[in-house]
């Protein structure tokens, strides 16, 4: 069944997370990057799962100077590298396409890796964070209070700079990466109609801090909740955004374009949709 006709912005969005490399889309990847472009989608990272998948995840990304990646391992996956070093993920990162630490962190909920196991795979991510400069992309759930501990503990090693994604947890830990200079992504969630505590966060966050993301093939916002989730769908998380904030649709797109890129400084070429807009 063809996807139904994407919210198009007129202002050039980025999404911040796409997990095109799987089964998902073996069918069908040319007609997902059509059907962004024609939604005004400038520019995505291609998210690395595990270290296993670089290969694939570097496939997506060479589809266009506007598709970058990142590199790092899930916390589902933290026992399969339970000796992971930063020096290992600094390597990988030294490629001019990588331009995030991640997807790591802490999962409560499923716990497919022990917590003790994925507790020392996170601490090589923010490490390798450290040492690159690269944002840490970070994949946080039921896990708010340990989560919050190790950015602040480890931040008073050095600095580094988070990014909570796809965020659906309480104000505290936002806040708390906040405060350490980080951002927060939301994703289709803000959409969904008993998601009144992720749209109350998404309201406090201050707009210079918003990023947005469709964390496809998962989560895809209302109206297309239930499909399968792309990149032309953005602006359908743009939109609930700006309804959950109280704020214009095309305040929170710029905005959120523009924290892209002050964020991702490593994201270039800028696209030229994005010069011509001054949102980078």
């Amino acid at each position: 069944m063809p996807a139904p006709d994407p919210t198009r912005s007129p202002t050039p969005l980025i999404d911040s997370h796409v997990n095109l490399h799987g089964e998902a889309y073996a069918d069908d990847l040319d007609a997902v990057f059509e059907r962004a472009e024609a939604a005004n989608v400038a520019g995505m990272i291609a998210i690395s799962d595990t270290l296993a998948s670089t290969e694939a995840v570097t496939a997506v990304a060479d589809r266009g100077a506007a598709v970058w990646r990142s590199a790092g391992v899930h916390p589902h996956y933290a026992q399969n590298y339970r000796d992971l070093s930063a020096e290992t993920l600094i390597a990988l990162a030294a490629s001019e396409d990588v331009v995030g630490i991640g997807e790591c962190g802490l999962d409560y909920y499923y716990e497919y890796s022990d917590r003790a196991v994925q507790a020392p795979v996170f601490e090589a991510h923010i490490a390798a964070a450290r040492a690159t400069g690269l944002p840490l992309i970070i994949h946080s759930r039921d896990a708010d209070a340990d989560m919050a501990r190790y950015l602040a503990e480890h931040a008073a090693d050095g600095a580094f700079r988070p990014l909570l994604h796809c965020y659906t947890g309480g104000w505290d830990l936002a806040e708390t990466s906040l405060g350490l200079g980080g951002y927060v992504a939301f994703s289709g969630i803000v959409s969904f109609k008993k998601a009144d505590e992720v749209r109350a966060v998404a309201a406090r966050v201050p707009l210079d801090r918003l990023i947005v993301e469709t964390d496809c093939p998962y989560l895809a916002p209302v109206p297309w909740r239930g499909r399968r989730n792309e990149p032309a769908y953005i602006g359908g998380v743009v939109e609930a955004l700006a309804a959950a904030r109280g704020e214009d649709v095309e305040t929170v797109a710029r905005a959120t374009t523009a924290n892209f890129f002050r964020l991702f400084e490593r994201a270039r070429p800028v696209p030229p949709a994005v010069l011509a807009a001054g949102l980078a």
